[in-house]
């Protein structure tokens, strides 16, 4: 049997830090006496003040200066509906791209969308694609579906006693649905579908939660109606849980690809042959060529969907804008689709996990803020703009990043950018 090199190799790495005497005492339990962070959300100067001094001496003075500067503490209050044990707030670049010309069901007109990285080369990327989408004249979006899910589980005895579970759920399905949506004044139970894996029944909890992104609402919404079935049930439950691990509540997932978890949105545009060879610097053949090979990559790989690389833009909006960062783990799922229109490129994004709000979470944050008021979507009314926003910004990196590796680019735009900066 030939063991592959990179086990050896690695395996040298390890032996090579080892110490017999030392290693197992370094890598044994330490019960040495240690004081607890108690975690607090109440802000104050005197807070702030004792967490930094904790810190020391790995943090200096100069650390607290820069993270709790004078402008953070000033606005200190605002932070503490969004984090514990407060000491200050990171300073992450944002830049913009734009006009991004929309002709959407909710997102109409000319948008400047601020992204927030530190991953050099990123954003002209993006404005490349923005550049290019906007001269073919805009992007088409819709929102197609909308569903927040949760998905509680409850554990029985046997498989007849599941059975009997969804059985009384099903008869019963107005009574949780009026428990559910008691707790929200903006979110809507619009389906409860039972899936049954022999004692354990799972139910998905399906919400419209109007502009916001509704974790925390559909949470709280599904607690209650858990609540009313422990309460009223006949059928005996031995143990339920308030999430099953079978939403796909930040992770990708095949029931999120397929049904959705958030808003499901599609963006498309036609982008001429003189548009591709003058913005883009390639060709509409070259692009369609290297498309083929990545669709097959895709497929070879396991990948669930087919995309180029959604997650930088999704990650760089949702920073900018006060979304939940975690939830690019599922957003970033879809299908990126290019096809020849008699000339022309037509290329389209379908994704089927876009968690944004308008409100809510941390769009009411200083930084946050300011960026949905660049984009003209802060507030109530805004929620379904922003996702054909967020799928419109992810169909310009994918026209981008395929139009740089086609006409062999991609590595001296980053050397240029980013290594050489």
């Amino acid at each position: 049997m030939v063991i592959p090199f990179h086990v050896t190799e690695m395996l040298r790495r390890v032996m090579a830090r080892y110490d017999a005497e030392k290693t197992p005492q370094k890598m044994a339990p330490n019960d040495d006496a240690f004081s607890l962070l108690r975690p607090m959300r109440k802000i104050s100067q005197a807070t702030v003040e004792k967490y930094w001094a904790r810190l020391r001496p790995t943090a200096c003075a100069a650390d607290q200066a820069e993270l709790a500067d004078p402008v953070t503490m000033a606005q200190a209050e605002q932070y503490s509906a969004n984090i514990e044990n407060f000491i200050g707030t990171v300073k992450l670049p944002v830049g913009i791209i734009g006009p991004l010309r929309l002709t959407g069901m909710n997102a109409n007109g000319d948008y400047h969308v601020p992204l927030a990285t530190s991953e050099a080369a990123l954003v002209a990327s993006y404005a490349r694609g923005a550049a290019a989408a906007t001269k073919a004249g805009g992007i088409s979006t819709a929102v197609l579906y909308e569903g927040v899910i949760r998905t509680p589980a409850f554990v029985m005895k046997d498989l007849l006693s599941a059975g009997q579970f969804v059985e009384w759920v099903v008869r019963n399905v107005e009574d949780l649905q009026a428990a559910a949506e008691a707790t929200t004044r903006h979110g809507k139970l619009v389906s409860l579908e039972p899936f049954i894996d022999n004692n354990i029944a799972f139910l998905i909890c399906r919400y419209t939660t109007g502009d916001a992104a509704g974790q925390n609402m559909v949470t709280i919404a599904t607690d209650a109606l858990c609540q009313r079935i422990a309460e009223a049930c006949p059928v005996p439950i031995e143990a339920w849980y308030i999430e099953g691990n079978f939403s796909g509540d930040k992770k990708a997932s095949a029931l999120g690809m397929v049904t959705g978890r958030g808003r499901k949105v599609s963006a498309s545009v036609i982008l001429p042959r003189e548009v591709v060879e003058q913005v883009l610097g390639t060709t509409v053949e070259d692009m369609l060529a290297y498309g083929r090979v990545a669709n097959l990559g895709s497929l070879l790989s396991g990948q669930l969907g087919a995309q180029a690389h959604y997650a930088n833009g999704l990650a760089a909006l949702y920073i900018a804008t006060g979304q939940d960062a975690a939830c690019v783990a599922e957003s970033a799922m879809g299908v990126t689709r290019m096809e020849p229109r008699g000339e022309d490129l037509y290329v389209s994004v379908t994704m089927p996990n876009i968690l944004v709000g308008s409100v809510g979470g941390g769009t009411g944050l200083p930084s946050q803020s300011a960026a949905l008021n660049i984009l003209g979507l802060k507030g109530a009314g805004h929620g379904a703009a922003l996702a054909e926003i967020a799928a419109a910004t992810c169909l310009c990196g994918e026209i981008s990043i395929v139009a740089a590796i086609s006409a062999g680019d991609f590595t001296r735009a980053h050397e240029n950018l980013a290594r050489h900066r």
